[in-house]
């Protein structure tokens, strides 16, 4: 009965005319971003994060949210319709999608999308509401030596769970940690990694590092390409509605697409981008009826499952962020920066102190879903129009919106260079094939490993056991040692590796 209680005060905040209108505006907005390639859900937040200074807290999370589940929709059209995943995690989207889209079924194709990721964000939005009170409860058990434990098998889950090179990824979390380092020290004062610098004594802004290496790094990569790789499908869109023999197909897909994806999306570093993969990967393992498409030619499951688990993987990425207060990917560390900005400390106390907060939060995700829905079938002809404008116009437009943000949120002129300086590394560690998502994970979650440590090893006077002596922290790092064993065994590695080689 408390579940029903905490909802209908959910929809009672949700419903509001203003946090209606900010998920409207978000999930236009999202929808928008994940529908031009390039400019992912990570860069747009962070360049909107300033502007929610001046907007209730309740409302900047309801529209940085609808952001997020909002590019997973988007990200899907352009994948299905030019062939380029707006999104990262609609990359396996494009395999079959645009397959169908050139025999002229793009209508079923997004529309299977559609109502995929309507029915994937409900089921991940109703888990949400019923796990994060017993994980609530969970969390309050965690003391320094736990959260500690807790963030070391988070940076590993983000090192497995990356695509490419293990060393890679090890050496963005590390590359994190150690920008996480600059600044002052807490305790004694002293500048550290500043190199003389007045602007770092302060530490580098994570808007700053967000948009440089998100942001600055997609645009410069973008502009690499000729603009001829681009191919617009000009036909129009026929018979919106899948077929009664589509439906057969898609609906145990669907199914198996969001149990995966809910499963998927609360660990940390995966996501819904790990979950579009795996999804991808069951379905080709999965015998074909007689008569089915093959996989690559157009088969509607191959957009079906991918879209679902994406979405529900969104979803559910928000348990450890409400529960724990540890950020799972990028995208939820800028909603713990937006948290911030409004004196919200992220954890388990949100839910006791702030229930307007937390329950019209989720509530809000499932009218989002609605809306998205509602939203996204219609409008198909308009997004195929936008795809149209030419890059010339589109990035120089992002460059100085970018910058405006940077500017305004500290009023310093060093950030705009320092975000340039960030855009050209962003640009080398694609290049160099480096996931850059596991950096920002390492950058956000560095300073507070280190605060959670040393004051573990204040209250235990220097005692390393602590972590190993407390059942709860031993756990949480044996729980680490074992994936890292298990993903470095050669059976698993070079599986692993066949995974993210899905295209």
């Amino acid at each position: 009965m408390d579940l029903i209680a905490n909802l209908s005060l959910g929809f009672g905040v949700a419903f509001t005319p203003i946090n209606l209108l900010y998920a409207l505006v978000g999930c236009i907005l999202g929808t928008l971003i994940g529908v031009l390639p390039g400019i992912g859900p990570v860069a747009t937040i962070a360049m909107l994060l300033p502007a929610t200074y001046a907007l209730p807290p309740v409302s900047a999370l309801i529209m940085l949210a609808g952001i997020y589940y909002g590019a997973q929709y988007g990200g899907s059209t352009t994948a299905i319709l030019v062939n380029l995943p707006g999104e990262a995690s609609s990359v396996v989207t494009t395999i079959d999608g645009y397959q169908m889209a050139r025999k002229g079924r793009a209508g079923p194709a997004l529309a299977a999308a559609g109502l995929g990721s309507f029915f994937a964000g409900s089921v991940g939005t109703l888990i949400l509401a019923a796990f994060a009170p017993p994980l609530t409860e969970l969390a309050f058990k965690f003391g320094p030596a736990e959260y500690f434990s807790l963030m070391i098998l988070g940076l590993i889950g983000a090192v497995v769970l990356a695509s490419g090179s293990l060393l890679k990824a090890i050496a963005m979390i590390v590359l994190g940690l150690l920008m996480g380092l600059v600044g002052t020290d807490v305790n004694s004062g002293v500048a550290r990694f500043s190199f003389d610098i007045p602007e770092l004594t302060d530490g580098i802004g994570f808007v700053t590092v967000a948009m440089g290496i998100f942001g600055y790094g997609e645009i410069i990569s973008n502009l690499s390409k000729p603009e001829e790789d681009r191919e617009l499908l000009t036909g129009k869109v026929e018979g919106l509605f899948p077929t009664k023999e589509d439906f057969k197909n898609m609906a145990p897909a669907v199914l198996r697409g969001t149990a995966l994806g809910s499963i998927l999306g609360v660990l940390p570093g995966g996501g819904a981008l790990l979950a579009a993969f795996a999804a991808y990967t069951i379905e080709k393992k999965i015998k074909l009826k007689p008569g089915e498409v093959p996989f690559g030619q157009g088969n509607i499951r191959g957009v079906a499952s991918p879209e679902s688990a994406n979405n529900a993987g969104a979803q559910t990425s928000f348990i450890p962020l409400l529960t724990l207060g540890i950020p799972p990917n990028a995208v939820m560390a800028l909603m713990v920066g937006a948290m911030t900005i409004h004196n919200i400390q992220p954890g388990p106390q949100v839910m006791t102190s702030n229930p307007e907060l937390f329950w019209g939060l989720i509530a809000s995700m499932w009218l989002g879903n609605l809306m998205l829905v509602i939203l996204n079938l219609p409008l198909i002809g308009m997004w195929i129009k936008l795809l149209s404008v030419p890059y010339r116009f589109l990035f120089p437009a992002i460059v100085l919106f970018c910058a405006i943000g940077v500017y305004s949120t500290n009023n310093n002129t060093f950030d705009i260079w320092m975000v340039a300086a960030l855009g050209f590394v962003g640009y080398l560690f694609l290049k160099l094939g480096c996931e850059p998502a596991p950096l920002l994970l390492g950058f956000i979650l560095g300073p507070m490993m280190e605060e959670n440590l040393r004051r573990a090893l204040l209250l235990s006077r220097g005692d390393w056991s602590v972590f190993v002596s407390r059942p709860l922290s031993g756990g949480l790092l044996a729980a680490a040692v074992l994936l890292l064993v298990i993903v470095l065994l050669p059976s698993i590695r070079s599986k692993r590796e066949e995974a993210f080689v899905e295209e």
